[in-house]
């Protein structure tokens, strides 16, 4: 059993971040296997039942050996937010503490994790309509248009937020018009937030060389195809209660597959914008690694890599003891 460190007396906790395809879920499972952690989804594809192939779920037999808590929690047509997320995650940490165990929290979507770390802003409530509207405008005039339009509202918040990063574009012209007021502004006047409960070692994996990520990137997505992305899309069409306008059916992969399936896309273009949205992903994801200053980095690419890792767990985990 590990106990709360005599200067702090917060149970540890441990998160595992880094972008996709850097093999994070194989380095979480080679943890579990040697210390006492239990994993925690980190991850806004894999909230949801039948996004597997594409938002690279763990298999049956790695869940079976390593169960991973927040997989498969919603249906892709229900609403899932960073709020629920935090609600959910610290649910499972004081599980997985009262167990005698350690949370180990791994995956790749940011804004998870500095929601759970950090809280949440009083963000004002979504409105379909609106969203519906300002989705309908992208599709017009895209979204580096309205991110323009953002950084004359909201020159901050724009700052933060890349062209093309359609999700926290629309987030942040929906706070303006919803509240009156900017996402910064809201933000600002958060204060006060909950402090998070446990002591947390965070271990990042950042790679040194972008282009061997990025040739991981366009490997993993043809491993993809081949295991049957195209043909789980085609389930999800075959629905017909989902649509592209989803939450679910934003993550990268998933959109690309639907417009080639409508017919909008040729098969060498769905694959090339689907690799170019992953690496986009990445990028943005590297960009917020390097902004958590507390992280210990790791090369994703070093031979020893599970064994220096391991040393990092380690000690934080002795001195808990």
């Amino acid at each position: 059993m590990v106990s709360p460190s005599a200067t702090d007396p917060r149970p540890p906790a441990i998160f595992l971040m880094g972008p996709t395809a850097t093999g994070k879920t194989a380095l979480a499972c080679a943890l579990a296997e040697r210390f006492p952690v239990e994993l925690v989804s980190v991850d806004s594809a894999l909230v949801y039942r039948g996004l597997d192939i594409g938002a690279a779920k763990p298999d049956a037999a790695t869940l079976r050996r390593h169960p991973h808590a927040l997989i498969d929690l919603r249906d892709p047509c229900e609403p899932y937010s960073a709020a629920m997320f935090r609600e959910d995650a610290l649910a499972a940490m004081r599980a997985i503490t009262a167990r005698g165990r350690v949370p180990l929290l791994v995956g790749g979507t940011g804004l998870y994790f500095r929601a759970l770390e950090h809280g949440l802003s009083a963000m004002p409530t979504a409105d379909p309509a609106l969203r519906a509207r300002l989705s309908e405008e992208a599709d017009r005039i895209g979204w580096p248009a309205l991110h323009a339009r953002l950084a004359e509202r909201d020159p901050d918040a724009a700052a933060r937020i890349q062209r093309n990063d359609a999700q926290r574009i629309q987030r942040a012209l929906e706070a303006i018009e919803l509240s009156g007021v900017t996402l910064t502004a809201l933000r600002a006047s958060a204060g006060g937030r909950a402090r998070l409960p446990y002591r947390v070692l965070k271990l990042a994996l950042i790679p040194a060389d972008r282009q061997r990520l990025r040739e991981r990137i366009a490997a993993r997505f043809d491993a993809m195809l081949a295991a049957g992305l195209l043909e789980e899309v085609r389930r999800l069409r075959a629905r017909g209660a989902l649509h592209p306008g989803l939450p679910a059916l934003r993550a990268v992969g998933y959109r690309q597959a639907w417009q080639h399936l409508a017919g909008g896309l040729d098969a060498r273009e769905f694959r090339r914008r689907a690799i170019f949205a992953t690496n986009q992903l990445a990028k943005r994801q590297l960009t917020w690694l390097r902004g958590e200053l507390d992280a210990r980095a790791f090369d994703p690419e070093r031979a020893d890599l599970a064994q220096a890792v391991a040393r990092a767990v380690g000690l934080f985990l002795a001195k808990s003891g």
